[in-house]
């Protein structure tokens, strides 16, 4: 029965940036990390990013690698104890622990066909096998025009392959960005040799020999299509692996609660990365953020609090993206259905988009405008209120 000071549960960048400020704090408290995946962790963003553009899979890995940490991978916890400090895996392995955290992750939403047949991108296993297919096919299908739909089409493109993407809105990225900026950045993929189809969903898929044929309709039920692709790639989100916190009774609402330092609802319990939701002071609002930042800065503050050496997590994480060419950094709450204040210094190719509610900033996009990220979080910290008047040139792009 392995005994551990601090279990890990999760095998994320959460996780490993989590054991990496334990050992700052504890030099020799015994770490177990148990994690779903085969591989020990690694950095997710260049799975849809940097991979494609030439660069090794060596550069993934998270090192160096952490005195006295056990590592337990291709294993998931099926149970947790919270009141006998105890996990068991699915191998029927018990692990005992004084301070656990999770660092569950999310789960792909999956469509309701197609099973295996669709890569729903997260993971380097699925990078694997996405590589593995643009070996040797070239037409491939991305359902979703979100975070991870977008950036693997242009992966896709890039590497000189036929894309279709199916996208259910009025374009790319039409949940974050302005109605004109989405329609510039469908038309740019466009123009980069992607086909987009918007008011479109993929609603069934049949596989015939080495190819599969894809079922689209587009607004009107009685438009469908059939497109024949070497593979298919799905971007729709993903739901915080609550389960286990949920079965321990502890406190869950839309991710696992954990207070500002990071403990659930049980003091010996920790939540960090994209399951935990946690309260924010900028936007005076819980939330729960799927992005890399979040991971590497929650998970360090886990691990310093699981040490005693916790701190009130007030940070505000950003996120980024790479379109071909383009390029943006994003920070607090972007939502479309926001008073938005767009700022151009070159309109579509340099700018800043403000987000407002209740004349308060929630967020802001810039969009190819750099080193600017504290400053945006710094107006999103501000009470305010503000006047779109009030924000133009308020952050300015480079000179």
């Amino acid at each position: 029965m392995p005994r551990y000071r601090y279990l890990i549960i999760g095998g994320g960048m959460t996780a490993d940036a989590a054991t990496r400020a334990i050992r700052e704090v504890d030099t020799d408290g015994a770490i177990g990390l148990v994690g779903d995946e085969p591989d020990p962790p690694y950095n997710r963003p260049p799975l849809s990013k940097g991979l494609w553009k030439g660069k090794p899979l060596e550069s993934i890995w998270r090192t160096p690698r952490i005195d006295g940490l056990e590592l337990h991978l291709g294993r998931h916890i099926r149970s947790l104890d919270v009141a006998h400090k105890q996990a068991i895996d699915d191998q029927g392995t018990t692990y005992t622990f004084e301070k656990c955290l999770l660092a569950t992750g999310g789960t792909p939403r999956h469509l309701p066909f197609g099973g295996d047949q669709i890569i729903y991108f997260r993971t380097l296993g699925d990078y694997r096998r996405l590589r593995a297919l643009v070996e040797r096919g070239e037409r491939f299908a991305v359902i979703g025009g979100g975070f991870i739909g977008s950036e693997v089409a242009a992966a896709l493109a890039m590497n000189r392959k036929q894309v279709t993407m199916i996208i259910p809105e009025i374009g790319i990225g039409a949940r974050i960005f302005p109605s004109s900026l989405v329609q510039f950045v469908s038309t740019y993929y466009r123009e980069h040799g992607v086909e987009v189809l918007v008011h479109a969903s993929a609603v069934d898929l049949e596989v015939r020999k080495d190819k599969v044929a894809l079922k689209v309709r587009s607004a009107d039920p009685s438009e469908e299509r059939e497109i024949l692709v070497d593979g298919v790639v799905a971007g729709i989100g993903i739901q915080p692996n609550v389960a286990l916190a949920q079965e321990a009774g502890l406190l869950v609402d839309n991710g696992i609660v954990v207070d500002t330092t990071l403990q659930t609802s049980n003091p010996d319990v920790f939540a960090a990365g994209d399951v935990a939701r946690f309260f924010n002071p900028a936007l005076d609002d819980r939330i729960r953020v799927e992005h890399e930042d979040n991971a590497n800065t929650m998970g360090r503050a886990a691990g310093l609090a699981m040490a005693g050496h916790g701190e009130p997590y007030h940070h505000l994480p950003f996120f980024y993206s790479d379109l071909f060419d383009l390029g943006y950094e994003a920070v607090g709450d972007l939502d479309a259905r926001a008073q938005v204040v767009e700022d151009w210094r070159e309109p579509y190719r340099e700018g800043v988009v403000y987000y407002l509610r209740g004349g308060r900033v929630r967020g802001v996009l810039l969009w190819n405008v750099w080193e600017q990220v504290d400053s945006a979080r710094h107006l999103i910290g501000e009470p305010g209120p503000f006047q779109p008047a009030d924000l133009r040139g308020r952050i300015p792009g480079p000179r």
